[in-house]
């Protein structure tokens, strides 16, 4: 007993392993194992029986948990916007303008899942349809089985990273951290990884041309009347919003110093690049809409497509990340106007009836539930391990790691990276992140950045073989048989899962390839971030001293308390009565166990020089 009881808390941490592997469900596995080493370790004296009583105030603190609001709301969002058809047009536009080159397909699912993301938040929802409507293009036209299941597959994970990602509000909450400033530092590596990418698509381009045909001139429907393509005026249309976003980013400070009404000098990278790109998409929206109304007849209908199918999701990206960036929003305010903007725009476009309603509603209940549950069972799981002292246990087997804070980001983002083979983001979230962030933060690592380096790895959750969430969606709604095209009437022959777990490998070792370049530059993350004000305790200090010796009287004076110099009008010492009594008593000198000092200003001004400068 008195092993267990010195060992409480590594045995603790192998029990919750042990139920995990005996198959119970993960909420219903941590609930039970807190429950259960609760009770044996009060029966063993390792730590009072008050312990418990704490456990109803830490699950109210769930449910008054504004921050979790945002998973519903984004949630709902996300299934609305798939649902009412956004996804289909936008891979429908996008493939059209990319696939006249090789490996265009490839190129379209990678940046409309990019917009997915960045609309959606939701990896299911993105999987599933850019599944459903480009795979069957990919494999019309011949493209490798292999990358076109890599490619929708891991373009769907970009959900994960890309704002407003769910996995980021869970790690923000379980960091202690704003929600908004975990969005800032991931926006930048978001599309960096969407860059590697797009790299990887166009060097298979280069070096493997027949991975990646082109769509044949026959399955390009948006040409002109004379033949071409349109691409001119889509190419003049794109230049000029491109010249508007660049002249806006140039002189962001003076719209924010214009729009704000008090000199603004430096604007952070995200509000730039978000403003920016909605400023040039208004002007687009503008001379589509001019050329529409007016018939002028300056745009091809590729570029009018493009520029009307586009507006809808960037709209909506200003309308949660831009009024997030810019502070005008929190992230649930952001959320609940996003969902509702998706209803707005579902019903307008009349794609979306009670019955979609009805199920995006179910569907946003189950998540918002299961989410509720995982916590009710992690919180439980981490009051008791608290209790008996993990997070020290923790924090003394990882700090003792040679290489300091790299040795230590090392072995954690290794250690992540296996436990994602069984656990997903939710489950890591809870279970894993708790216990590393204190950690982090005692070794001097900014959370933010330590935050999306974890979101980033555990994005490979999704794309494990053969575990991965990303490729069970795909496998749902890949062909399993034989089946004749539609379109071309040729027999196409099923995507096996062997494929499907082939395809995702490189793009795994790409998102490792991230995890290391976010190791070796943390700006990239900490640069998007706002820059912390620096305060100088000793310059305010010096400032109260020149404040009270210019304020004239009381300690203004330098005699404080008001008693005569030496040679002024009653400075000399009191004179024996005349009458022969002993003189007075001298009166007492002040007090200076209230200050610690004759001088309080004097006092004041060594306790501040004596503090050491806040940043």
């Amino acid at each position: 007993m008195e092993f267990i009881a010195a060992n409480y808390a590594p045995i603790m941490f192998a029990g919750l392993i042990v139920f995990l592997l005996l198959g119970f469900p993960v909420a219903f596995s941590l609930g039970a194992a807190g429950l259960a080493f609760g009770f044996l370790g009060i029966e063993l004296g390792v730590f009072p029986s008050s312990v418990m009583a704490w456990l109803p105030q830490r699950l109210i603190g769930i449910m008054a948990n504004d921050t979790l609001l945002a998973v519903p709301f984004f949630t709902l969002m996300g299934l609305i916007l798939e649902r009412s058809g956004m996804a289909e047009d936008l891979l429908d536009t996008v493939g059209q303008v990319f696939g006249p080159i090789r490996g265009g397909l490839a190129l379209a699912v990678i940046f409309v899942g990019a917009l997915l993301a960045a609309t959606t938040g939701v990896v299911a929802a993105s999987v599933i349809s850019m599944g459903l409507i480009s795979l069957p293009i990919m494999l019309r036209y011949d493209y490798d089985r292999r990358l076109a299941s890599g490619v929708i597959a891991a373009s769907g994970t970009l959900a994960q990273i890309i704002p407003p990602s769910l996995v980021l509000i869970l790690m923000a909450d379980q960091l202690g951290k704003s929600v908004g400033d975990m969005y800032k530092g991931a926006f930048i590596p978001g599309f960096m990884l969407m860059g590697l990418y797009v790299l990887w698509v166009v060097l298979l381009a280069v070096f493997r041309p027949k991975m990646v045909p082109a769509l044949p001139p026959e399955a390009r429907i948006y040409r002109e009347a004379n033949g071409s393509g349109g691409y001119t005026s889509l190419v003049v249309v794109a230049a000029i919003s491109a010249a508007v976003a660049i002249f806006m980013a140039q002189h962001m400070t003076d719209i924010h110093t214009w729009w704000q009404g008090q000199l603004v000098t430096e604007v952070a990278t995200d509000e730039k690049i978000v403003t920016a790109m909605c400023g040039g998409t208004f002007i687009a929206f503008v001379i589509a809409s001019l050329n529409r109304v007016f018939k002028l007849g300056l745009l091809s209908r590729l570029a009018e497509r493009v520029t009307f199918v586009l507006i809808p999701p960037l709209l909506l990206i200003f309308l949660v990340l831009g009024t997030i960036f810019l502070g005008i929003a929190t992230p649930t305010e952001g959320g609940a106007m996003g969902a509702m903007a998706a209803l707005v725009m579902g019903f307008a476009r009349r794609r979306l009836n009670m019955d979609l309603l009805k199920q995006a509603l179910a569907s946003t209940t189950k998540l918002a539930s299961f989410v509720m549950f995982i916590m009710i069972g992690a919180t439980t799981f981490s009051l008791v391990f608290q209790a008996a002292d993990g997070p020290k246990w923790v924090e003394h087997l990882l700090t003792s790691l040679p290489g300091g804070q790299v040795g230590f980001l090392i072995v954690v983002n290794i250690m992540i990276f296996f436990l994602a083979f069984f656990l997903d983001y939710f489950e890591l979230s809870f279970i894993v992140v708790p216990l590393l962030g204190p950690v982090a933060d005692k070794m001097g690592i900014d959370l933010i950045w330590f935050g999306v380096l974890l979101a980033v790895n555990m994005q490979t959750s999704f794309m494990h073989p053969p575990f991965g969430f990303a490729l069970f969606f795909l496998r749902s709604v890949a062909p399993e048989k034989q089946y004749v095209d539609r379109v071309t009437h040729k027999v196409v022959e099923p995507v096996t899962t062997m494929q499907i777990y082939k395809g995702a490998i490189p793009f795994v070792l790409i998102q490792l390839v991230m995890v290391g370049v976010l190791i070796a530059f943390p700006g990239i993350v900490t640069g998007a971030l706002d820059k912390p004000v620096a305060v100088d305790m000793n310059k305010i200090g010096d400032q109260m001293l020149e404040q009270l010796n210019d304020a004239g009287g009381g300690y203004g004076t330098e005699n404080p308390f008001g008693a005569p110099e030496e040679g002024e009008e009653g400075s000399a010492a009191p004179e024996a009565p005349k009458d022969g009594s002993p003189a007075a008593p001298e009166a007492p000198a002040p007090d200076a166990g209230a200050y610690g000092s004759d001088d309080p200003a004097k006092a004041l001004q060594d306790s501040l020089k004596a503090a050491p400068a806040a940043k």
